[in-house]
């Protein structure tokens, strides 16, 4: 049985773990707001982007001389995955649930005899992936010292996309993320950036809109519009990684201070019932003494 010096120990630890874990508890609410904000305000844009490109894609449907971007190269041989995650840990099942569909998708892949590679944006997913796929890691970019994300570093990562794409050094691209729901849902999410895949919903909704005459042409704007999409996706996918690691970390910070409250009640207790039995030991051992003179 631990002594009282030790229990004390223990409990001072506990209760200084309890005070730090509640401080980044409360740092990412203060941080969590900001990202959400942002994330949700990338939302429609991306959305609208969709729909253009939907638009804009009925007009090469089944044509050779579609872009390669949107229709591929028609081969699917070599595979990208683009993994995006935190650079921090302390943030409950938000990277392992990232790192997991991923190694799942590469697994299957792998499986059909296709050739896997892997770009990961964030430290904690190339750690988690490292283990199995670890020559299959490409390069992974950090943004550890960045405050705040903006447009200008998902650009750099899509541009690196499309420079290895032009190459030939793989055939489908496809991003990796967490989209943000709320502080406790997160929901891991895999799309296909390169070619473009767009969505279901908004093929209908440019197949019952109106008919635009386009200026310049479609071949001009999907030249630009196509590039910019996949940087376009990734900057969204890296606005929703920073709400759902906020979030992730606020709802696993708040069940460790609670947890750590439970451990200081019970060690508390088993303190106060040492304490007590000693004093009772040394109490009988004075009564006897004095009983026995």
């Amino acid at each position: 049985m631990p002594s009282l010096k030790d229990l004390r120990n223990r409990i001072a630890s506990v209760k200084a773990t309890q005070k730090i874990t509640k401080a980044m508890q409360m740092v990412a609410a203060a941080k969590l707001r900001r990202a959400q904000q942002a994330a949700e305000a990338a939302r429609p844009f991306a959305e609208r982007m969709n729909a253009v490109l939907a638009n804009l894609a009925g007009a090469f449907e089944g044509r050779p001389d579609a872009p390669v971007l949107l229709a591929g190269n028609g081969r699917t041989d070599v595979q990208l995955l683009v993994v995006c995650t935190a650079e921090r840990g302390l943030c409950g099942a938000f990277n392992s649930s990232i790192a997991r569909l991923a190694r799942d998708h590469a697994n299957r892949l792998i499986g059909e005899g296709k050739t896997v590679k892997i770009l990961c944006v964030g430290r904690k997913g190339a750690d988690a992936l490292r283990r199995q796929f670890a020559d299959k890691i490409i390069e992974v970019i950090e943004f550890k010292g960045v405050k705040q994300l903006g447009y200008a570093h998902a650009d750099g990562v899509g541009k690196k996309v499309l420079a290895m794409f032009e190459a030939g050094e793989f055939d489908v691209a496809t991003l990796f993320y967490s989209q943000f729901k709320s502080v406790i849902s997160q929901i891991p999410t895999v799309q296909q950036i390169v070619p473009a895949e767009i969505p279901a919903d908004a093929k209908q909704a440019a197949a019952s809109g109106a008919v635009y005459d386009c200026e310049p042409s479609e071949e001009e704007i999907l030249a630009d519009l196509l590039p910019r999409n996949v940087s376009t996706q990734i900057f969204r996918a890296l606005l929703e990684n920073a709400a759902s690691e906020q979030g992730s970390r606020m709802s696993a910070m708040d069940n460790a201070t609670r947890n750590a409250g439970e451990m200081i009640k019970k060690l508390t207790t088993t303190y106060n019932r040492s304490r007590q039995a000693m004093i009772t030991k040394e109490l009988i051992e004075i009564i006897s003494g004095a009983e026995a003179v």
